[in-house]
């Protein structure tokens, strides 16, 4: 049996990973057995369609520290994480991906610098990674347009991959948003981190499931969960377009006053109305998504669903 005070928890999203899973497995035992058997690895298998859950079982029936939640579909990286971190019980989690990108050989160089920091969290910053243009590009739109437009600020090139002490989430781990996602809520939070230059090793195998779409996505979620930005805007371009419309009123008034044989200008009748209709469905568009978060909210479906769990602990439930 693993000892019952755990002091760290490796927590792992996987979707798809039949190729990587033997090599992570490998690589991250030599370092988290340098710490004693006071760890636990979870997988968090989210809906996989290849053998991913099978080489999962395996690994769990060798080796006590390590633990398998099994999604009943795909809830998504940011639900996975949630899963695991809910279920964990170390005073320090690590949070990774299992494409081996995220070096587990790091792992002790982001616990030393919370420990020597005296900060609740220490992320991974790639200082150099070895990804395609099209996700660097999907990544910095993500950053820069999440910047621009919520109040959830952090460094530039942070990754997922972190160390972070448990108490400073527990309560973040109790809030009952379905909407949002716990990266975001704990860089919304405020807490205390140091970044940790590192680098983002090049894909252990397979393709990344991140692409433009989903980086878009992740955008809308963020903004709308966390800013009120839309409705500003709103309110803004409102203001400025009624505006618009006043001064236009009032010119074409005067030239009716001034000019009697000025003939009536169909031309801009329509184009006004037509930028009036199309600023007012755009809007409609926003505010549905509001409206449709708030709906989600209220329904209080759980964010995920674990069908099996696989840990030595306790009896193993399904």
């Amino acid at each position: 049996m693993m000892n019952e005070s755990c002091k760290y928890s490796v927590i792992i999203p996987v979707f798809n990973d039949e190729e990587v899973l033997n090599e992570l497995y490998s690589r991250i035992i030599p370092v988290l057995s340098s710490f004693g058997n006071n760890y636990e690895i979870i997988f968090i298998d989210d809906g996989s369609k290849d053998r991913s859950f099978e080489l999962l079982q395996a690994i769990y029936y060798k080796d006590k520290n390590v633990k398998v939640l099994k999604q009943s579909r795909n809830f998504g990286q940011a639900n996975s994480i949630l899963a695991g971190l809910e279920y964990s019980k170390g005073e320090i989690i690590i949070i990774m991906d299992s494409d081996l990108q995220d070096r587990p050989e790091d792992i002790p160089v982001l616990i030393t610098a919370v420990k020597n920091n005296n900060v609740s969290m220490a992320i991974a910053k790639w200082e150099s990674r070895e990804d395609s243009l099209k996700k660097k590009l999907a990544s910095w739109f993500f950053y820069n347009f999440s910047q621009w437009a919520t109040d959830i600020r952090y460094e530039k090139g942070l990754g997922v991959f972190r160390a972070v002490k448990r108490d400073s989430i527990k309560e973040l781990l109790n809030v009952p948003e379905i909407t949002g996602t716990i990266l975001s809520l704990i860089y919304w939070s405020g807490i205390s981190y140091v970044s940790v230059p590192l680098i983002r090793e090049k894909r252990f195998a397979g393709v990344s499931g991140y692409n433009l779409s989903k980086m878009l996505q992740l955008s809308a979620q963020r903004i709308f969960s966390y800013s009120v930005f839309p409705m500003k805007l709103m309110t803004r371009t409102g203001v400025l377009v009624g505006s618009l419309s006043i001064l236009a009123g009032a010119y074409y008034i005067l030239r009716k006053l001034l000019f009697d044989n000025v003939l009536p200008g169909w031309t801009s009748l329509i184009v006004v109305v037509s930028f009036l209709f199309g600023i007012n469905f755009i809007f409609m568009g926003l505010l549905g998504e509001y409206i449709g978060r708030i709906y989600l909210e209220t329904k209080k479906r759980p964010r995920y669903v674990t069908e099996v769990i696989l840990d030595s602990s306790e009896k193993d439930r399904k």
